[in-house]
């Protein structure tokens, strides 16, 4: 059985308050690990273009006010 496979069956066993409790967590570390990498990508410079294109059509006058 894959490490997933027993997660998986982990996960479906817990009782209603303990998977409310997961979730928590999940949503919590989800988003450390999205924030991790989008720092990493900035500091890389992969996101550069995309800055630059949205400064180049806000400058164009290219964008409306949320």
């Amino acid at each position: 059985m894959s490490n997933l496979q027993e997660i998986e069956r982990a996960i479906s066993q817990l009782s209603a308050e303990e998977l409310a409790d997961f979730r928590v967590w999940f949503d919590a570390f989800d988003a450390e690990v999205w924030d991790r990498q989008f720092e990493e990508d900035v500091a890389a410079g992969r996101l550069d273009n995309l800055a630059q294109r949205a400064l180049q059509h806000l400058r164009e006058g290219r964008c409306t006010d949320l």
